[in-house]
């Protein structure tokens, strides 16, 4: 069971590598001057996109399209390109020196180290404003499907998910905190592109109302298990598996899982979540299999 799900996770990561890989970073449409000072714009842009990633997002979009019947090849590529952008954009703008200032991502240097802050910025605007496109543009779908991903994609993006969710950690950082205003500031900086993940698969699927509400309730604690264990991980793990600086929550006095209900607590919530994700797809058959392994993988990996 293991070895065939590795196997769908390497094929859903090469899937949207490969589509990535199609996307170009467009200077042709420039002038011939302006081609020329913004060639390391390209370079910093396809520097974001090779810096490896497990691409579990796109996995995610994939396999809610599986669980509810499909959807045409084609619209999930561009689809789990356009999560797998502003993923990227969101850890770009996440390592800088005004937020984490983090060194490492992905086992390499971090954006705004190997090139300049500013650029670093203006790659991650640029990844966003490109996932939109990339909907927008997405063949086989209509009108009224492409309005909803958008929405969807937004939404998790903004003040409502990842904005919003990342000026929190911010104000808290040093601070003692709940366990319900943990959930709820996690729930928004890692689990709203979670949750979008899953609708935008559904979406694009032609899931029926019911099928995209159980969806979210799994992404629900999908989305909490993913934060539990990265905290897990900051304590357990280590910097060469990681590709990121281990250590450097607890090193920032930033509130975690594991500083809140201890080590052993924090495994415990990492299995019921799980328990959780798994109770909400009881109304799908084997189609919902990949996403009961990917629940499985989130709470037990080790990167």
């Amino acid at each position: 069971m293991k070895a065939d799900f590795d196997g769908e996770m390497e094929s859903c990561r090469l899937r949207c590598n490969q589509r990535l890989a199609e996307l170009p970073f467009d200077i042709a449409s420039h002038s011939e001057a302006a081609a020329e000072h913004i060639s390391e714009l390209q370079n910093a842009y396809l520097y974001s996109l090779a810096s490896g990633g497990k691409r579990v997002r796109p996995a995610i979009l994939y396999f809610a399209a599986q669980c509810v019947g499909g959807g045409h090849c084609e619209s999930l590529d561009q689809a789990s390109c356009a999560l797998e952008l502003v993923h990227t954009y969101s850890l770009i703008h996440d390592d800088l020196p005004a937020m984490d200032d983090d060194d490492m991502r992905r086992g390499k240097p971090s954006l705004h180290k190997a090139y300049e802050e500013s650029t670093a910025i203006l790659v991650g605007d640029g990844l966003q404003a490109r996932a939109f496109e990339l909907l927008i543009d997405a063949p086989n779908l209509t009108a009224e499907q492409k309005i909803r991903m958008v929405k969807v994609l937004a939404e998790a993006a903004g003040l409502k998910g990842m904005v919003g969710g990342q000026y929190i950690d911010i104000q808290v950082t040093g601070a003692d905190i709940t366990l319900d205003e943990l959930q709820a500031m996690h729930s928004m900086k890692t689990g709203a592109l979670i949750r979008a993940s899953l609708a935008l698969g559904g979406i694009a699927a032609n899931a029926t109302e019911e099928q995209l509400a159980a969806l979210d309730e799994y992404g629900t604690h999908i989305g909490l298990a993913f934060q539990v264990a990265d905290d897990i991980l900051d304590v357990e793990g280590d910097a060469e598996t990681l590709g990121k600086t281990q250590g450097k929550d607890a090193e920032a006095n930033k509130p975690t899982y594991v500083k809140l209900l201890g080590l052993e607590g924090a495994k415990a919530e990492a299995q019921r979540l799980l328990k959780a994700a798994l109770e909400a797809l009881s109304d799908f058959g084997e189609s919902a299999d990949h996403l009961r392994d990917l629940a499985r993988y989130i709470v037990e990996r080790d990167r």
